[in-house]
């Protein structure tokens, strides 16, 4: 969080000078998540939505079995019932501090969403920029400017867009730590450009020596608000355990304009997706599996769709019975312990359910296997490992931290 010194610092630094920056090193941002959601279709209306945005959402070949809530996929109201993770930065001067939504699936970072922009060293470059998101949309101009991402470590000229019309944010905005490509089109006048990232940025300024982000989710809780950590630069080896393991990013179109990787997915012994593309994506809440896999997961839990919330509920017994749900990416397996598989029981209030009820975290893409994008690991998966975003190499990797053997939902 930005204190009321730090903020006069920055003020005094842009009337003296340019502040004294840290070179080559790690920058780490703390992560807020605050839980606001009223029921579970909040939060499946967002990840549908989500889906749509990907351009691999399809509401065809489903199971007349498989009964889902009836969930419409309008952005207008729903900014106001989800706001992600943010991380808070300064802009301008005199520096004014945004909360950002951070999004692993676009490469754009815009503000003026609740907190207007001013700022008398800022630059209007006077290009038009669009993103349209399952949580809202914002159209405006790309500005140039100065932004502090903590004390002592200033982006220089950083560009981002300015909001002239946005609509359900519950944000300043959106700090985009998407790979360059993910932010193809949202130029209105140059659709095959994009603007560079942050990441892009603070290494070209020197301040980090690799275009790495490295992320930390706590689990969710019962509590108002979750923390998590963001860094540039490189990993925090406090956050996770032994050796990070990295996979190429696939080749497989639409995945690879994103974070997209190439994995096999077993329950216990028996493969219910094989080998094939999807993407990392820390902004959808739940596991998403192509339709065949998940009906594949379906079948072989035992759960059955509740028709009021569109979660597979099992029961105490087949609870005890579930197996790992095993993640095969190139030679390494990441495990998803029973306990990871189910929604917390510590939040069925907020999704009006009993509290001893059980409900499992992994739903369906509503597409087969074969287009392009056969999964996405959600933020279930991301509060079970530490994942690393390579720009430089291309690659995600992962690593167990403390949560991944965890028992607390």
């Amino acid at each position: 969080m930005f204190s009321v010194v730090f903020l006069l610092a920055l003020l005094a630094f842009s009337v003296t000078g340019s502040p004294v920056e840290v070179r080559n090193s790690l920058i780490t941002l703390p992560m807020t998540r605050r839980l606001a959601f009223s029921n579970v279709t909040d939060l499946l209306r967002h990840d549908e939505a989500r889906l749509a945005a990907f351009g691999e959402y399809s509401t065809h070949g489903r199971r007349d079995a498989d009964i889902r809530p009836k969930i419409p996929l309008s952005h207008a109201d729903f900014g106001n019932t989800f706001s992600g993770y943010t991380v808070e930065v300064a802009i301008g001067d005199p520096p004014v501090s945004y909360n950002l939504i951070v999004d692993s699936a676009s490469a754009i970072t815009w503000i003026g969403a609740d907190t207007p922009y001013f700022s008398f060293s800022g630059d209007d470059t006077e290009e038009p920029v669009a993103v349209n998101y399952p949580f809202g949309s914002f159209k405006g101009t790309i500005w140039a400017d100065d932004m502090f991402l903590d004390e002592g470590v200033t982006v220089h000229r950083m560009q981002f867009g300015v909001a002239s019309t946005m609509g359900g944010i519950a944000a300043d905005g959106v700090l985009g730590i998407g790979p360059t490509s993910s932010g193809l089109g949202a130029l209105q006048n140059s659709a095959e450009q994009t603007i560079e990232t942050i990441t892009d940025c603070l290494v070209q300024e020197g301040i980090i020596p690799r275009s790495v982000v490295g992320i930390f989710f706590q689990p969710i809780t019962a509590n108002v608000i979750n923390h998590g950590e963001l860094s540039f630069g490189g990993t925090n080896p406090r956050l996770y355990d032994f050796t990070v393991r990295y996979t190429d990013v696939t080749t497989t179109s639409p995945s690879s304009r994103y974070w997209g990787i190439n994995q096999r997915i077993t329950y216990g012994t028996t493969t219910i997706l094989d080998y094939t593309a999807g993407i990392m994506d820390c902004g959808t809440t739940f596991l998403y599996l192509a339709i065949d896999a998940y009906e594949k997961y379906e079948d072989i839990t035992g759960g059955i769709v509740n028709p009021a919330n569109g979660l597979l509920q099992i029961s105490l017994q087949q609870y005890r019975q579930l197996r790992d749900l095993k993640f095969h990416v190139g030679n390494n397996i990441y495990k998803l312990i029973p306990n990871a598989q189910i929604w917390p029981r510590s939040l069925n209030e907020r999704i009006g359910a009993g509290v001893n009820d059980i409900y499992l975290v992994v739903k369906s893409l509503r597409t087969h296997t074969g287009a392009g994008c056969d999964f996405i690991n959600g933020y279930v998966f991301f509060q079970r490992f530490y994942t690393v975003f390579d720009g430089d190499g291309r690659r995600v990797g992962f690593a167990r931290n403390m949560f991944t053997y965890a028992t607390s939902n």
